[in-house]
This record gives structure tokens, sequence and C-alpha cells, in this order.
């Protein structure tokens, strides 16, 4: 893992929370995007180096619909830049990790995306991203 890529934080309304984070942050979103398949739409700023992605859910069964639902608005993830997603992940399944999907799929931001399992991670679900070329 390279970096931290950015962190993840569950919003119920996103028009409301870019509003927030506009003030908090003193800078505007640079991108906004739907990712269908999981069911959630995205705003990403940027905080000097760092990156912070909001998302809301637009379907009720998605899960970051479940997550408000259990836990409410906060943080949802923490995403790690990697260079081989794919050697990554056989890395981490071989360190005892519990990977959610072994095959990466297709994330906001231009990435291939992987989920580790929060019960092997204290409680934090823990993305990997890969930049696509």
């Amino acid at each position: 893992m390279r970096k931290i890529e950015h962190i993840g934080i569950a919003v119920k309304n996103l028009k409301e929370s870019n509003n927030l984070f506009e003030k908090l942050l003193g800078v505007s979103a640079y991108k906004e995007e739907e990712v269908e398949s999981e069911g959630v739409k995205t705003l990403f700023f940027m905080n000097g180096p760092n990156k912070i992605e909001l998302l809301e859910a637009t379907k009720p069964d998605s899960p970051i619909a479940k997550f408000l639902e259990k836990k409410g608005e906060g943080i949802h993830h923490i995403a790690f830049d990697v260079e081989d997603i794919l050697a990554e992940i056989d890395r981490l399944k071989n360190e005892g990790f519990i990977v959610l999907n072994e095959t990466p799929k297709k994330g906001a931001d231009n990435k291939l995306v992987a989920f580790l399992h929060p019960k092997g991670t204290n409680g934090v679900l823990i993305e990997l991203c890969q930049e696509i070329k």
C-alpha cells in the first residue's frame, strides 16, 4: 500500500453535506459521480494532498443505505492506493484478511476497487484502489 487514497464518509443528503464540506474545507467538490452498480452517488473533495469522498445511497438496499441505517452518518471506509490490486489481494489473503470481493470491480474516480471485511481490521472497512490505466 502506497498511501491513503481517500476517506469515505456516508451521508444522508449529498447536497446538504456538500455545503457543509465546502464551508469546512474552503473548496468546492471537484467531481460528482454515480456508481449505479453500488447504488451510490459520490462527491470528491481535495484537502491538500488528501481526498474526501462523500457517499449518498441511491437505492434502499445499497451498502451505503444499510450502513446509514445501522450506524448513521460518519466514516464509512479508508481507501489505500495500491500499484497492483490483484497482487495486494493475494498478499492480504495470505496474511489472513477476509477479502470481500476477490475480483476487483469498477469504483468511482476511475479506480478498480476491492474491500477487506471490517471484522479483520479492527472494525474499519478497508478499500484497496488501483488507478485504471
